[in-house]
């Protein structure tokens, strides 16, 4: 992606911005991005600094035109974010829920920010933030039936059926290695920095497997990997490929116990690592997959957000 405009004229301005971090990108009318901005001014800095603030450094900076619009997803919709942009209830059109985008008053620009999903059944509640603008980029077929898995900190499986999300879950399987390798017995075994996990391992696949075998039980597994350092001399770069595989695994089965695997392949979201664990994960499982760049999915989500509110004519392709 080139940080310059030449030749070239800006349509949109589109951002993810998350609770730590914010990605910001410069597309013209026919979806090509043109310039790109990444940056450490999340959520919780941008409270600091000013919303308004942390934006403009980042247009100035990518030579943005002074009334070019904003299209925004992620967490500065949150209520502790910029302005709340309400949850839209699912079941919903994923068209209509780029329509609902909050617009931000008092500002110069068109500013506006897509709002998050909401499964508000009794007894399976569940939010997200910004995943569904990435669902809108990743060209999912507008009929028959599809699930989805965005895997992250929070990673969600969502079931589309016929272009409408019809219902969503969500596996905090990041969250709980971090928290396992920290705070638990297990931080012994995987060590004060636990190893980057690759796909290849022969720990990650063994216990993904395992916890496939058994519906997704993790938990009665999880002190086996401490048993097995004391044991059988299990490394600490090992560890963490074990407490890895055995997360993703147990995801994996619970998720396909809840959906089922349906006839379409699982559109997998993702990028660099993650993806090719995921992928590697749910080749174990059987399950047959469709990949899709997670930048490439957001940006596309943006542009067709951007469009959807009419801030620029329905022209051209998406990226």
């Amino acid at each position: 992606m080139s940080p310059g405009l030449a030749g070239s004229v800006p349509a949109v301005a589109a951002l993810d911005w998350g609770t730590t971090r914010l990605r910001a990108w410069l597309i013209d009318a026919a979806g090509k991005v043109l310039a790109e901005r990444r940056g450490d001014d999340g959520l919780i800095t941008a409270r600091e600094k000013g919303f308004s603030n942390v934006l403009e450094g980042h247009l100035a900076a990518m030579g943005a035109p002074d009334a070019l619009p904003v299209i925004i997803c992620g967490m500065a919709g949150s209520r502790q974010g910029w302005i709340e942009a309400p949850y839209v209830t699912v079941p919903s059109p994923i068209g209509a829920i780029l329509r609902g985008a909050a617009r931000i008053e008092g500002e110069r620009r068109d500013i506006r920010i897509v709002p998050g999903l909401a499964q508000r059944l009794a007894d399976a509640p569940d939010v997200m933030r910004g995943e569904e603008t990435q669902l809108a980029g990743s060209g999912l077929p507008a009929k028959g039936r599809h699930l989805a898995c965005m895997p992250g900190t929070h990673s969600k499986w969502v079931v589309v059926e016929d272009g409408a999300v019809a219902g969503f879950g969500t596996w905090p399987t990041g969250e709980l290695f971090s928290v396992l390798a920290a705070h638990s017995i297990l931080k012994h075994s995987l060590g004060e920095h636990p190893a980057p996990v690759t796909a290849d391992s022969p720990f990650f696949r063994q216990w993904c497997e395992r916890a496939l075998g058994e519906g997704g039980d993790v938990t009665s597994k999880l002190f086996a990997i401490r048993a097995a350092g004391l044991l059988h001399d299990l490394k600490s770069e090992d560890a963490a490929a074990c407490l890895s595989g055995l997360l993703i695994g147990g995801e994996i089965a619970s998720a396909r116990r809840r959906y089922g695997a349906g006839n379409a392949p699982v559109v997998l979201i993702a990028s660099g690592a993650l993806a090719s664990l995921y992928a590697a994960a749910l080749g174990l499982a059987g399950l047959s997959l469709r990949t899709v760049g997670a930048d490439e999915a957001v940006q596309a989500g943006l542009f067709e957000a951007a469009r959807e509110n009419g801030m620029i004519a329905r022209t051209g392709a998406a990226p």
